[in-house]
C-alpha cells in the first residue's frame, strides 16, 4: 500500500509514517500544492497513491479544497468515480459540516485525531487496504 500522508504538524505526521509504514511506502508532504503536485506526478507515473490521510486543517488551501483538487485531478486522468486513492481525512475537527463536506467530496474515511492505532486499522480494513 503506496501512502502520501498530507499534514503540517511534524508530530501528526511523524506518528503517520510510523503506523502506516509496515503496509507500504508512505511518504508525507506539508502542503496543499505540495500534495496535488505529487499526486498528480504519481498518476502520471502510473504509480498512483492507495491511500492519502488528508488533514483538513491546513495553511493556503484547506483539506477539502485539495481533496477537490486531487478527484479532479484523478478524473482528468480516466480514473472512473471510486478507482482513485482511498483517501481519509485525519483531522482534529469533528463536526457535522466538516464531516458531511468531505464525504459530500468523496473522501472515503473520517478519522479524527489522536490518531488511534486501532481505529486506524480498522479504517484501513473497511477500505480494503490491508486484511
Amino acid at each position: 500500500m503506496k501512502t502520501l500522508i498530507v499534514e503540517d504538524d511534524a508530530t501528526s505526521r511523524l506518528l503517520l509514517i510510523e503506523l502506516l509504514s509496515p503496509y507500504g511506502p508512505a511518504s508525507a508532504v506539508d502542503g496543499g500544492i505540495s500534495a496535488i503536485e505529487t499526486v498528480k506526478a504519481s498518476i502520471e507515473r502510473h504509480q498512483p497513491f492507495d491511500l492519502i490521510c488528508l488533514d483538513i486543517m491546513l495553511p493556503g488551501m484547506d483539506g477539502h479544497q485539495i481533496l477537490k483538487a486531487i478527484r479532479d485531478a484523478e478524473e482528468h486522468a480516466g480514473f472512473p468515480i471510486g478507482r482513485g486513492a482511498k483517501i481519509v481525512m485525519t483531522t482534529a475537527l469533528r463536526d457535522k459540516g466538516n464531516v458531511l463536506t468531505a464525504f459530500r467530496a468523496m473522501c472515503d474515511g473520517y478519522l479524527p485525531k489522536p490518531i488511534d492505532k486501532a481505529k486506524l486499522q480498522e479504517q484501513l480494513r473497511g477500505l480494503s487496504l490491508i486484511r
